[in-house]
């Protein structure tokens, strides 16, 4: 079991009530003040399973010019969890759980560098020691339930299938390949590929792992001080 110690803070949060999310990328809130706002939803997945008008939600405030806009929408309290939605953090999340020896199937590594550029692909994570494989990973965000079960993908994702093609690839020419799905909520009992949504990603996350493409899955603890990792979930293909 990972650490309990937040290893990401969340900026200062403002509490409201989701009105809609809409275009993906915006989400109109009803912030506890009374000011009504709409925030940027750094999710481009369907969040079918935490996306309920009527719902608690939390955003940051950066006011700075620069920005389109100026609320970004972090978490929203599902029915049985508090649920996050940002894309950026589950990277981040992860290649801290790595440097600090939390993820033992990881461990042992001298070297973590973001964003590893492949023949056909960009992974998210090279681990590289003298002595070890080189080892690719590529960290999906989950957020959806499906029959107490965390299942990705929430939408149809040809660069998902194309991320698992390019990791078997690895493997094939002798590296250390590794998908992880990070579980941005707290009520998940194991992993599942959701077939109903994307019968090509389950079907090519199969065929990765019977090339030697590992499947980690992970949850958090998460709160309205930050997230940390907390335990690996079983994985049912």
């Amino acid at each position: 079991m990972a650490s309990e110690q937040k290893l990401i803070l969340w900026p200062p949060l403002l509490r409201g009530t989701l009105i809609q999310r809409y275009k993906r990328f915006l989400a109109d809130i009803l912030l506890d003040t009374g000011e009504r706002i709409t925030a940027h939803c750094a999710n481009s997945g369907a969040m079918t399973h935490c996306s309920e008008p009527g719902r608690p939600v939390w955003v940051t405030h950066d006011p700075s010019p620069s920005r389109k806009l100026s609320y970004t929408w972090y978490l929203i309290q599902m029915k049985e969890s508090l649920v996050g939605i940002h894309t950026q953090i589950p990277n981040n999340l992860v290649s801290r759980s790595i440097e600090k020896g939390l993820v033992p199937e990881l461990a042992g590594y001298q070297s973590l560098k973001r964003e590893a550029v492949t023949q056909n692909a960009r992974l998210d994570i090279l681990l590289s020691d003298p002595v070890q494989k080189n080892c690719f990973v590529e960290v999906k965000n989950c957020t959806q339930i499906i029959n107490g079960l965390a299942a990705f993908p929430d939408a149809v994702t040809a660069r998902g299938k194309k991320h698992m093609e390019e990791l078997a690839m690895l493997v094939d020419s002798g590296h250390r390949a590794a998908v992880f799905f990070l579980v941005q909520r707290e009520d998940a009992s194991g992993f599942c590929p959701a077939e109903t949504i994307d019968p090509a990603y389950a079907a090519s996350l199969r065929i990765a792992h019977a090339r030697g493409v590992e499947i980690i899955c992970y949850d958090v603890r998460i709160n309205l001080e930050g997230i940390s990792l907390h335990q690996p979930l079983p994985v049912f293909l």
